[in-house]
């Protein structure tokens, strides 16, 4: 009954009473959330990357993790400034990581000129680009998120621990973490990957 409402009268629902059903894996009542916002927010990915396909696959990201979390979402405010608040850390995450795998292959590449030499180089240092992506992906979320801060967005550590409310003793630590995470695992790969 519930379902054939939604469906003939899809705006009779505001956007706490569609969060309700999400949680009670109402899959119309996501459909509804997504026909409603996800052409505004894509135009917003858009005007920010400049990229549609991107754009895109941001959204698609973001509703994919709603409906993956929705037992768990806790919207305190409106569900439009949490899904745009949602879009617009996915594209800072996005522009961080394309970033860091810039800086990583450039390092790479430098070290390819002065110390190695390699077959078909570029294919490797792809190879090599793919791989930095997949372990900073593979941090753990908060530890991820201060690497790229530091990293990324070159912010100290006491703006790191302002911005995230923890202490900058914490930021240092988890830098120092995950930079030794990197370093083991891009070493192993490097063994292979010189010839």
């Amino acid at each position: 009954m519930i379902f054939t409402f939604i469906m003939s009268f899809p705006n009779k629902f505001d956007d706490h009473a569609l969060i309700a059903l999400l949680k009670e894996d109402n899959q119309l009542a996501y459909t509804e959330i997504f026909e409603k916002y996800s052409k505004v927010l894509i135009n917003h990915a858009y005007k920010i990357l400049g990229n549609q396909d991107e754009a895109n696959d941001i959204v698609q990201e973001v509703f994919l993790t709603i409906w993956n979390k929705r037992h768990e979402l806790a919207i305190t405010g409106s569900l439009s400034s949490y899904l745009y608040k949602a879009v617009k850390n996915k594209i800072l995450n996005h522009i961080a990581h394309e970033k860091v795998i810039s800086r990583y292959a450039d390092s790479i590449s430098i070290f390819i000129e002065n110390d190695y030499t390699f077959a078909d180089s570029n294919l490797r240092e792809k190879e090599l680009e793919a791989v930095i992506a997949k372990e900073i992906a593979l941090l753990p979320e908060k530890m991820r998120e201060v690497f790229l801060l530091r990293k990324v967005d070159e912010l100290s550590y006491e703006e790191i621990a302002l911005q995230l409310n923890i202490t900058d003793k914490t930021a240092k630590q988890q830098v120092y973490n995950s930079v030794k995470i990197l370093r083991v695992k891009l070493k192993s790969f490097l063994t292979v990957f010189v010839c």
